[in-house]
């Protein structure tokens, strides 16, 4: 067993991570500043990383006990093994770390979620685009939603409907487009966690998915940066991030705004759907 050493942490380097499940890694954990991916034979990889011998007899309980449990709000995100650890009263969310995004360590996964909950989603439609590995259709299916995720990549549906059966809701994962799921429009909320580019360029379909009224909530966006004029007034100069893209195509296409939550260099965009004019 091989160690390969990243400088960061395991949630600032939770983009990385499926990349490195699909090189063969083993396991992780976190060691101070660094991280440690564990792999059966050292590899070429492209992340700047440092390669050690392991020790065969214990990387995979350092890798469980780096694992903790995530809560965010009332749902708590946890590995199988840790289950018997999470008070009955909460939302428990059983996730295998790694295997693909949205474990819920990334802000973006962490806002999503903080806002689903702040709907009333019993009986109403959510649709999860980019579902990645179901983790906010899943949520949406425990607060009460008829939830539906559509992702273009065919093995991390597979996981979300892995995670789905695991947590014993009714969520179905296609693996698709967003074109594809239209014909099970409209839905009473929509939620994708993707790039700001994606985001601008999907606006034309969010909106055919939803009736007026309908609720938008979008992250994923990298923030712009924060100012004041001379009433002290906060604006926000989004030309210095990817965020003006997704706001142009939000008042282009007739949503109204409603909610802005930054959390370190991301954001997350709340949006009610308008009447077509």
């Amino acid at each position: 067993m091989y160690t390969y050493r990243l400088l960061g942490t395991l949630e600032n380097l939770d983009p990385l991570t499926p990349d490195l499940w699909d090189a063969g890694c083993q396991g992780l954990s976190e060691d101070g500043n660094t991280v440690l991916a564990y792999f059966e034979t050292m590899l070429e990889l492209p992340f700047g990383g440092t390669w050690a011998k392991a020790d065969d007899t214990d990387w995979l309980a350092a890798y469980r006990a780096s694992v903790q449990p995530v809560q965010i709000g009332r749902v708590t995100i946890t590995p199988p093994w840790l289950a018997e650890q999470t008070p009955k009263n909460e939302i428990m969310l059983l996730l295998e770390p790694g295997l693909a995004f949205g474990t819920g360590q990334h802000e973006t996964t962490h806002m999503a979620i903080e806002a689903l909950q702040n709907h009333i989603l019993e009986n109403k439609k959510v649709l999860d685009v980019g579902a990645g590995t179901g983790i906010l259709g899943i949520v949406a299916a425990k607060l009460g939603a008829l939830a539906l995720g559509v992702d273009n990549d065919a093995c991390t549906v597979q996981v979300a409907r892995e995670n789905a059966v695991e947590n014993a809701v009714e969520v179905e994962f296609i693996a698709g487009v967003l074109e594809d799921v239209l014909p099970q429009a409209p839905f009473d909320l929509v939620v994708a966690n993707l790039f700001a580019e994606l985001h601008a360029m999907l606006m034309p379909q969010y909106k055919m998915t939803m009736p007026t009224g309908g609720k938008l909530i979008l992250t994923g966006i990298l923030a712009g940066t924060e100012q004041a004029d001379a009433g002290e007034r906060i604006t926000w100069d989004t030309s210095s991030g990817r965020e003006t893209l997704v706001l142009g195509a939000l008042q282009e296409h007739g949503f109204r705004l409603t909610k802005r939550v930054q959390r370190g260099d991301w954001v997350l965009l709340e949006a009610d759907c308008s009447p077509t004019l």
